[in-house]
């Protein structure tokens, strides 16, 4: 558990440096949205009736939370009250922003009812399959200590292709990119809570390519592999995708 507790400080410090790193052009064209499976959580985790009562504190802790159990509806009124008194331009409202744009598209979209996991379908032969968000993939509690605990039908898209949307944390450099870590969100990570270990892909680039930082929502497309991958005895990761394409996400 150390080691893993460690892993995720090192992410953590990872999105702080890159994330507040200057934006750089966009050289792609944004590709189409997807649906996702959007999992409705317990009433109680329902926000407050009025945000702008709340302290800055309480909302960047309540919004976390929500957002985190997928209350996507919830979450969004006590970001935009955050949207109002973050400077603007500055780092936590940039990333507030991006947030925003995140939820409001899953909340149009609309939920899936009830609480129970949806196994995800098999794909067809020669299926792309689509992921809006990393958490419908990872859709499952996953014990980071002694792992064996996958689903059988999420290791059933070992080596099937996907198309994930995500937020890029480079994991060798800041220029020419060869090896990132795709998470579902930067604003958790902005208040030092990185994602769980099966919210969480690595991405490699082809031998010999590389991809420059982009700081929005990208969507990464390519085979994956669904692995427990250890250092020195250590789980450190179980999704891993061979990226054939690397793209922005439309807004």
């Amino acid at each position: 558990m150390i080691r893993s507790c460690c892993l995720w400080t090192v992410t953590a410090s990872l999105v702080a440096m890159f994330w507040c790193a200057p934006v750089r052009a966009q050289t792609t064209q944004p590709s189409a949205a997807v649906t996702p499976a959007i999992v409705t959580p317990p009433a109680a985790m329902a926000g407050p009736a009025d945000p702008a009562q709340m302290s800055t504190g309480d909302l960047e802790q309540k919004s976390l939370q929500l957002s985190n159990t997928g209350d996507n509806a919830a979450a969004l009124p006590l970001l935009r009250e955050l949207q109002k008194r973050y400077p603007a331009g500055s780092k936590l409202s940039n990333a507030t922003t991006t947030e925003v744009r995140r939820l409001e598209r899953l909340v149009n979209l609309g939920p899936v009812t009830g609480d129970a996991r949806v196994p995800i379908p098999a794909p067809a032969p020669g299926e792309v399959k689509e992921f809006e968000s990393i958490k419908d993939l990872g859709n499952f509690e996953y014990d980071v200590d002694k792992g064996g605990n996958i689903p059988a039908d999420v290791v059933r898209l070992n080596q099937s292709t996907v198309r994930m949307h995500g937020f890029m944390i480079p994991m060798d450099s800041a220029e020419n990119i060869q090896k990132f870590a795709l998470v579902p969100s930067l604003f958790a990570c902005c208040f030092g809570q990185p994602p769980q270990i099966q919210h969480t892909i690595v991405v490699v680039t082809p031998k010999g390519k590389s991809v420059s930082y982009f700081p929005d929502e990208i969507i990464v497309e390519g085979p994956l592999t669904v692995e427990e991958k250890k250092e020195d005895g250590f789980i450190v990761s179980i999704f891993e995708v061979s990226a054939t394409s690397v793209k922005p996400a439309a807004r």
